[in-house]
């Protein structure tokens, strides 16, 4: 009789960004207005951390500059307690729209203020809104590696905002051959589909979908086709009380607001029913692979523009 193949784990990480910088409110609220907003993100980022420690889990927690200057006991904290302080970059702004000079000093600053508090080496890096693409950003990993990190968690392997692609791989590559290695949020390209993308991995897709269809899909990236997941929440997705701004557009204020009440219940179920650990646990080797050469990365990734 022939063993069961292993559990997976999967990689549990954090957006730490406050409840005014999503991009759904880009337009209403201003940056220069955030020093004046009401601050919610260490109370929600607290709640998460809670949750962790009582679920026995640790977690990646891409973490924004801008938040980290001024809540540093927070990240005092999610150092303290075993978890991985990542970059979220400074100013929460789409890679795509800042370009290459400013994107590098973004990351120097994110990485200056991350690593000042929380004593420990920030290496991961995650993009807001997934804003990094081999067509709009091509110099992105390369940037990142002359920065200091040591991978990425920014694409999603679809079409998600006006970014991602649907022919990005579903597994870790490195887009160029100096660059650091992207680890893609985690999809599903069902056949029926004509491979469009499903995601599985966080967000308003999970708040949204029925708990054990999500769960279902999930199983099938470990069991089925044997990938490890990454899965991605916001402390905003566990503060239901978070003021709503008036002015928002009625599509994104429902992609905003959807399932708020019940996140933190289903993320509970959610950390109960599959194995977790940190991003650069989970997927040390492939931070640890030597580069590729630039024939091993598909062309059409390598050198678009």
């Amino acid at each position: 009789m022939t063993a069961p193949a292993p559990r997976l784990v999967n990689a549990l990480s954090v957006d730490v960004e406050d409840w005014f910088q999503v991009e759904n409110y880009g337009a209403v609220i201003a940056r220069e207005r955030w020093d004046g907003l009401e601050a919610r993100v260490a109370a929600s980022t607290g709640r998460l951390l809670d949750l962790f420690a009582a679920c026995g889990v640790q977690a990646t927690f891409f973490t924004l500059g801008w938040v980290a200057e001024r809540n540093p006991a927070l990240i005092r904290r999610i150092v303290a307690e075993g978890h991985e302080l990542a970059s979220h970059g400074h100013r929460h702004e789409r890679v795509a729209a800042i370009g290459p000079e400013r994107f590098a000093a973004d990351l120097r600053d994110a990485r200056h203020v991350l690593e000042d508090i929380g004593g420990v080496a920030v290496t991961g890096y995650r993009a807001p809104t997934f804003s990094i693409g081999p067509r709009s950003t091509p110099w992105a990993h390369d940037i990142l590696a002359e920065t200091g990190h040591r991978y990425s968690s920014s694409v999603f392997p679809g079409r998600h905002e006006g970014a991602g692609a649907p022919d990005l791989p579903l597994t870790p590559f490195r887009p160029s051959a100096s660059g650091v290695p992207e680890i893609p949020m985690t999809a599903l390209r069902p056949a029926v589909l004509r491979g469009r993308a499903i995601p599985v991995s966080g967000g308003g897709w999970f708040r949204m979908m029925p708990y054990p269809a999500f769960a279902r899909l999930l199983r099938t990236v470990n069991t089925a086709e044997r990938r490890r997941g990454v899965f991605y929440v916001h402390p905003w997705e566990v503060d239901p009380g978070q003021p709503r701004p008036p002015g928002v557009p009625a599509l994104k204020r429902f992609k905003h607001g959807v399932g708020l009440a019940s996140t933190e219940a289903r993320l509970g179920r959610l950390l109960h029913d599959f194995a977790w650990d940190r991003m650069d646990r989970v997927f040390a080797a492939e931070m640890a692979a030597p580069r590729m050469a630039p024939a091993a990365v598909p062309s059409r990734l390598a050198t678009a523009a």
